[in-house]
């Protein structure tokens, strides 16, 4: 066995939660510095769907003290009854001083989640990325429509009863949208200081000052600034420059920036006063106004 498959065995007893001694490796290694451990998330992304989630998290794991779950792990919402060392044997490997993320939009709006993320760790840091939620809904039903082409139009399944113009609350593209009332689920167990709240729109207009802003709450070193940034005409927000050895830059996959179908404007126009007090009740909440009137 070569040094480097030693260290590899030493690393999988540890995995199997057996205790490693550094001398079965040498005394100039220690395992747990080669390899960190792993912790639970002490940051997660939990909503919104159709924010920019999936942006923030590329964005975030340009910085070298944050190591995130590519994939979406659903946990709180879907695997709970798997067990939390289940959870935590999918997190990466981290050092002291690194943050363990993972990004699950629909956490935000499950009534469980928050309780479930309490009883893990109190402490837990939350980011919640929303984006006007006309757009949002717009953009969630352009997403099933992609997967599913004989949905019904976005004007049927938004409205109750047409004739009386009532907006269809039941319908996930609209729920997700009234923040407020998500919002006051999280409030009875976490402080409004524990959570960020990100701008979807800044985070097309102004990725580096949001960015900054997410560093600033995770206690990390601004590392992420404009120079990281480019702005993709085509796909309409920013792009990751082509980091070191890299041959090419990276933009979101082809399935963000999907061009909207066409949605009559009065159709828009009720949605847009349906979600208006709840829209200042949120801003009220967070302290925020993000300009969506």
């Amino acid at each position: 066995m070569d040094h480097f498959e030693l260290i590899g065995h030493v690393h999988q007893q540890v995995s199997n939660g057996e205790t490693a001694k550094t001398e079965d490796v040498d005394n100039s290694i220690s395992v747990f510095n080669n390899f960190g451990t792993k912790k639970f998330p002490q940051a997660i992304i939990i909503g919104v769907k159709k924010g920019g989630t999936r942006a923030l998290l590329e964005f975030l794991r340009i910085h070298p003290d944050v190591r995130a779950v590519g994939a979406e792990p659903h946990f709180f919402d879907r695997f709970y009854d798997k067990g939390l060392e289940w959870y935590r044997n999918l997190m990466p490997r981290t050092l002291d001083g690194q943050v363990t993320m993972e990004k699950t939009p629909s956490y935000f709006v499950t009534k469980e989640a928050p309780h479930r993320v309490f009883a893990m760790s109190r402490h837990t840091k939350l980011i919640v990325v929303v984006r006007d939620p006309v757009t949002r809904a717009v953009s969630d039903y352009t997403q099933t429509l992609s997967k599913n082409p004989g949905l019904p139009t976005f004007q049927n399944l938004v409205y109750k009863n047409s004739s009386r113009g009532l907006i269809d609350t039941s319908w996930s593209a609209v729920r997700i949208g009234i923040y407020a009332k998500h919002l006051e689920n999280w409030l009875q167990y976490f402080p409004l200081s524990g959570l960020l709240f990100v701008s979807g729109e800044r985070l097309v207009t102004d990725p580096a000052g949001e960015m900054g802003r997410v560093q600033d709450f995770l206690g990390l070193k601004r590392v992420i600034t404009d120079k990281h940034f480019y702005f993709n005409q085509t796909k309409g927000f920013p792009c990751l420059k082509k980091p070191e050895g890299s041959s090419r830059p990276r933009c979101l996959g082809k399935s963000k920036g999907r061009a909207h179908p066409h949605i009559p404007p009065e159709v828009l126009l009720r949605l847009r006063d349906f979600y208006r007090p709840f829209n200042l009740k949120f801003y009220q909440m967070t302290g925020q106004d993000f300009g969506w009137d």
